[in-house]
């Protein structure tokens, strides 16, 4: 299976182990509750669903890489106890707490979140004086002589043996106390995650030119070769801050992350000529309806690759304008609530002091929500600024009404009521230059190109992702509702003739 599927199996496989029954008791026991192994090559991300699911489910996540420990660390140092047995007194030896166990009480403990997922990553690569302990882990939860805590569910992952040395490979017994499951690189559900994550523009380019050179491990007389998604995702964070510090990336920046001397040379080229097509065809002009009809004649003379470059150059440009836009949007809705409840104060005749201390609670209580998904690895990079922005609002409405003259709960809230007013008309603002955007967009590559493979590219960009599509659906887009209706004529067409065929007339 490829990670996507692995990831909505995980997350259905936790929630059901989380399932309780009336009297509170989990429906599956925790004995049955099988480990989930997964089984793949390195840095495919699976690390990186973890967190996602963390973060969906609303969960806590601890991570550990068992390479990094000995047996001590993983089942606790021993010390002796004296215990009374049948009136005599005795020397027992006993556990300190395991320090896998100890970090998940940690988590609850600062985070107030009492579920999650334990995820052991290399599980089949732990040492020979603690592979023992293993079996009894993932059969009982338990280290040493310590419990996972109820309601934890154990997540683990490893590498087949051809990519590691150091695995061991499971006896029959302990892989009938597990749920396997097998995952392989896969280039298409890689780039949905990339183009949320906003993944640099040119490396998607390049991979949909070259997709074979996604995902590589080989062994060759000069050693071994290896290009993985967490290389790409590594290196794009570091050619977005290389371009923002004016340095050039060179072959030994790109090398450092693609381990495969002649994907490093080709990349590099094609870096290269990417810096050229954002020289030649300026987004910012094509965008605000500006462009030249000399640009537009060289995009038409371009040959393939150059042209799938600047459409993906334009629609990586657009595409981070409707998620900013969406994600202004999603912060609006997020006040409103805290809003509410104050207007509703102030309508019960509450003072504008009362209205101030329900304002601090509602601040302190969301500052205070962050902070708990955050120490408990379950708050997205997303989802933090968000908050972060809701936190930052409230607490300008709070110095506002500090510095207010107003007695009056109504009065004092109409101040926080035109703070709010002056966001959505700053957001409706913005949104009609993101519409303007778009709509330039389409004429750019109706003109240039008619209704051909970019024209298709586009449509499809604005059907499949996430952020576009709900972006038209909420405010429209005459262009597109146009073009995919032509879309639809011609498919339907298509699907006539093919019949006529068949008939033999």
């Amino acid at each position: 299976m490829n990670i996507k599927e692995a990831k909505n199996y995980i997350k259905d496989s936790v929630r059901i182990y989380l399932k309780k029954d009336e009297e509170g008791e989990y429906r599956i026991p925790i004995v049955r509750q099988r480990p989930i192994f997964l089984l793949g090559a390195p840095g495919i991300g699976k690390t990186a669903i973890m967190e996602q699911i963390a973060q969906e489910l609303g969960i806590a996540l601890v991570s550990y890489s068992m390479t990094h420990h000995t047996r001590q660390s993983a089942l606790g140092l021993p010390f002796i106890i004296k215990k009374n047995y049948g009136g005599r007194e005795y020397e027992v030896s006993e556990y300190t707490m395991s320090e896998i166990i100890a970090s998940i009480y940690d988590v609850m403990e600062e985070s107030g979140i009492k579920e999650g997922i334990l995820f052991l990553d290399e599980i089949n690569c732990v040492s020979e004086t603690l592979a023992p302990s293993m079996l009894q882990f993932l059969q009982y939860k338990v280290f040493g002589r310590h419990r996972v805590p109820d309601g934890w569910v154990i997540v683990t992952a490893g590498n087949p043996p051809e990519y590691n040395k150091s695995v061991r490979e499971f006896d029959i017994v302990t892989m009938d106390r597990l749920k396997i499951l097998s995952v392989e690189a896969d280039y298409p559900i890689w780039k949905e995650y990339a183009i949320d994550r906003g993944l640099h523009a040119a490396i998607l380019n390049y991979l949909d030119l070259k997709k074979d050179d996604f995902y590589q491990v080989e062994t060759t007389v000069k050693g071994r070769k290896y290009i993985t998604a967490r290389g790409w995702e590594d290196l794009s964070e570091m050619l977005t801050l290389y371009e923002e510090e004016g340095i050039a990336a060179e072959e030994s920046l790109v090398g450092q992350y693609l381990r495969d001397e002649r994907v490093v040379k080709e990349f590099c080229a094609y870096y290269d000529l990417y810096q050229k097509y954002k020289n030649d065809y300026r987004a910012e002009e094509i965008l605000g309806g500006t462009v030249s009809e000399q640009a537009k004649d060289k995009a038409r003379k371009a040959d393939f690759d150059e042209r799938l470059s600047l459409m993906g150059m334009l629609i990586d440009r657009i595409r981070q304008e409707i998620r900013d836009n969406i994600q202004e949007s999603d912060i609006l809705n997020e006040v409103m609530g805290p809003l509410r409840a104050l207007k509703k104060k102030a309508a019960e005749d509450g003072s504008a002091d009362e209205l101030l201390a329900l304002l601090s609670k509602q601040r302190e209580g969301r500052q205070k929500a962050m902070d708990s998904l955050q120490k408990a690895g379950a708050l997205s990079a997303r989802d933090k600024k968000k908050s972060r922005a809701v936190v930052r609002f409230l607490s300008t409405c709070e110095k506002t009404l500090r510095t207010a003259d107003q007695a009056d709960a109504g009065e004092t809230f109409s101040l926080l009521e035109g703070l709010f007013q002056a966001e959505v008309a700053d957001y409706r603002e913005k949104t009609q230059e993101v519409q303007k955007m778009l709509h330039f967009l389409f004429q750019f590559v109706e003109d240039t190109f008619g209704s051909g493979n970019e024209m298709l590219l586009l449509m499809t960009e604005c059907t499949v992702q996430e952020d576009c599509a709900k972006f038209i659906s909420l405010y429209g887009c005459e262009d597109y509702r146009r073009h995919n209706e032509e879309l639809m004529l011609t498919e339907r067409g298509d699907e006539l003739l093919t019949k006529i065929e068949a008939l033999e007339l």
